[in-house]
């Protein structure tokens, strides 16, 4: 059967011609990049691959085969090739003199790093054991959602066999570790012509003695579980048919809108939360379905997407015909306190002596009929990932119950995989959160200059960033930037004009719907003009009070709105001017603006006080570099206005200072990051100056 002749079926990738450019390692890795590149194959940071590969020892000058396997906690489509661990297959073979049986097989992690070869640093992995002891050059461990729907259904072991005969066999479940290396070892030695094997309730093992042949085994298994499983559900109704109606795609993220800051609010209290929003068809399928509520019960059967999504999601009472939207919001704190309730019920029955403390007993994934899902993480790429971790579970409850029951993990075994002691060490040795990790940044302006260098500093601490800006180019190209060096699960771009009502409230609303709602408010939209009082046109003055006080009043309302919504404080910024405070002559409407900034910006730190809400002003000057203000007629005007030429302003300005100092965009970020940030936790009100010092602007 050819790739294309049912949908969905995987497509051959493999280029002998380039591979036979590389070394055997070099296979490996292109190997596992284009598996992991489909998630219909694996998740992200799920399943791994191996290979066995002779090198020279570098003590004996001996040929030694050693284990390329992938390490703990890498992703077999991102990774390169120090991604992999590297042991001496020898060596692993001896752990086996050593072991004392079930009981005792998490110590068998701690020997993994003495059959380190070649002094790697990358760790190795749990699943070590189950790579090393198959007697296969190269072995393949994927989730794909198609045979993790045979191992999660209570009939697994007779489906694999209807589907597969002997071609491919059949373990019971068993967390992963060195028992079930041992298990999988045994099975491949009993049968020496089956090319892999399906864990229960897990995923999918395969082998083969070349690169290439391992790659087309892995999909030709996994075609024909899709192929099956199409043929299956052919004039079938998935999951019991529809029962809910789905909203309108402007509608569904309207809802999501409402709900996310709500969420957000109950949950992100110990830890600042952020969020993501999917709309998408498999989801909208399974939220408008009769059997959402039962199958959603049961919880995902796949250990990584377990960890992922905890025990089970919490489904809201939306009724998308019934508009209850309103009071879905008003049950919400009795909804999360009861979801906490329940997941500590589970901690307490479950654990053990040594069991870790329990953790956040939030919800991580949020259904909601008619419009789609909403997952909670502690940052914006961990949200992320944990729906496409539980979409891999729809479609693995889709493919089992159509087939028979569907079947999550026994509760006692997800238990004992999500408080694994081996998997609270890993935990253990993450870094600690950086100073601004789960806060929400929107910066208007943030296409360059200030706004960009501001974004940077924040980035720098962990905080996910919305850059708003009126110029498309300059926001694209700020954010391929940003994107790039931090990662685009952090930024995000909206286009705003900050003089529209219109616009201000949509910019909100689309940052909200990719982040879940809003921290840190930097409000820094500008312009600049000069002109005498007497040549001022009435153009301009109404030109920079639309931009700097309509505009500053439009933008900081709604993220004042925001924040109260969410009852979680927040900091609002505002970037003014040295001429805010200290009059110029021939800039009338340039001052009047800025002064009027300072002066709003006191009034949001009154009102703002009992919701923890902080306002204070940065007031930069001469901020030349790096600036789109500088870069048109304003720096001519200034430089007619004192008598000098457009090149020479800069120095000017520098030595007007009284640090004889020039004043750079990341100076004034850094104040603006330490206003927004808890190091200012008890200023409000504030105004700090970043001009190298200017005596007229004195605040006092």
């Amino acid at each position: 059967m050819t790739a294309g002749a049912i949908t969905g079926l995987l497509e051959n990738r493999w280029d002998e011609a380039y591979a036979a450019t590389l070394d055997e390692p070099g296979r490996l890795l292109y190997r596992s990049n284009l598996l992991g590149s489909d998630k219909r194959i694996t998740n992200y940071g799920g399943g791994n691959t191996s290979a066995k590969v002779t090198h020279k020892d570098p003590l004996t000058g001996e040929d030694v085969t050693v284990l390329w396997v992938k390490g703990s906690g890498g992703d077999v489509g991102s990774m390169k090739l120090d991604g992999f661990s590297t042991l001496y297959l020898d060596k692993l073979e001896r752990l086996k003199t050593i072991y004392r049986g079930p009981d005792h097989e998490d110590e068998m992690v701690g020997y993994l790093p003495h059959c380190t070869f070649n002094l790697n640093p990358r760790a190795a992995s749990i699943d070590t054991p189950l790579h090393a002891y198959v007697p296969r050059k190269h072995v393949d461990h994927m989730h794909p959602d198609a045979v993790i729907a045979i191992a999660a259904t209570a009939t697994s072991k007779a489906l694999t066999a209807e589907i597969y005969g002997d071609e491919i066999g059949w373990l019971p479940w068993r967390r992963p570790g060195f028992e079930l290396g041992l298990m999988l070892s045994q099975f491949a030695h009993d049968n020496p012509n089956a090319k892999g094997c399906v864990l229960e309730s897990h995923g999918l093992f395969t082998w083969a003695d070349s690169a290439r042949d391992c790659y087309e085994t892995t999909l030709a298994i996994i075609n024909k579980a899709i192929a099956y499983f199409a043929e299956q559900g052919a004039g079938k109704v998935a999951f019991g048919g529809a029962v809910t109606p789905t909203l309108a795609p402007d509608a569904r993220r309207a809802v999501a809108v409402r709900l996310m800051p709500e969420i957000r609010a109950l949950i992100g209290g110990d830890e600042r939360k952020a969020g993501h929003f999917d709309d998408s068809a498999a989801v909208l399928e399974f939220v408008g379905s009769a059997n959402l509520r039962p199958l959603a019960a049961l919880g995902t059967s796949c250990p990584d997407h377990f960890l992922r999504t905890k025990i089970c999601p919490l489904v809201l009472d939306f009724d998308p015909a019934g508009d209850n939207l309103d009071a879905v919001i008003a049950a919400l704190p009795e909804a999360v306190a009861t979801y906490r309730a329940g997941y500590a019920a589970y901690y307490e029955r479950c654990k053990h002596a040594n069991s870790p403390a329990m953790r956040d007993a939030n919800a991580v994934i949020y259904l909601v009929p008619g419009v789609g899902m909403i997952s909670f993480a502690r940052d914006k790429a961990t949200a992320r990932i944990a729906s496409e971790f539980y979409v891999n579970a729809i479609n693995v409850m889709r493919g089992a119950s159509t087939v028979g029951t569907y079947v999550g993990l026994p509760e006692q075994e997800a238990f004992d995989i999500e408080y694994w002691l081996l998997e609270e060490a890993k935990l253990q040795r993450m870094p600690k959160p950086k100073a601004l990790a789960g806060r929400i940044a929107l910066i208007t302006g943030g296409g360059g200059g200030i706004g960009k260098a501001s974004a940077i500093r924040m980035l720098m601490e962990g905080a996910a960033v919305v850059l708003a800006d009126i110029d498309p180019a300059a926001l694209d190209a700020a954010a391929r930037e940003l994107g790039g060096k931090f990662g685009a699960d952090q930024v995000r771009t909206v286009a705003m004009d900050v003089t529209s009502e219109a616009s201000v409230i949509k910019g909100f609303a689309d940052a909200t719907v990719e982040y879940g709602g809003l921290d840190i408010l930097v409000s820094n939209a500008g312009i600049a003009s000069s002109a005498p009082v007497d040549q001022t046109e009435l153009s301009m003055w109404d030109r920079n009070m639309d931009i700097l006080a309509k505009g500053y009043f439009l933008v900081s309302r709604e993220g004042f709105r925001l924040m109260k919504r969410q009852r979680l404080g927040g900091s609002i910024v505002f970037v003014a001017s040295k001429n805010g405070l200290a009059a110029s002559a021939g800039a009338a409407a340039y001052c009047t603006a800025k002064a009027a900034e300072i002066h709003l910006c006191r009034c949001l730190a009154l009102e703002g006080a009992d919701f923890g809400i902080r306002a204070n002003t940065v007031n930069p000057d001469a901020v030349l570099r790096g600036s789109r203000i500088w870069s048109g007629e304003w720096r001519e005007q200034r430089a007619a206005a004192s008598n000098l030429t457009p090149d020479s302003l800069e120095e000017h300005y520098r030595k007007r200072s009284m640090l004889k100092l020039s004043v750079f965009p990341e100076d004034v970020a850094e104040a603006i990051y330490f206003l927004a940030s808890d190091l200012a936790a008890k200023s409000t009100g504030n105004i700090i100056n970043v001009d190298a010092g200017n005596q007229v602007s004195f605040t006092r």
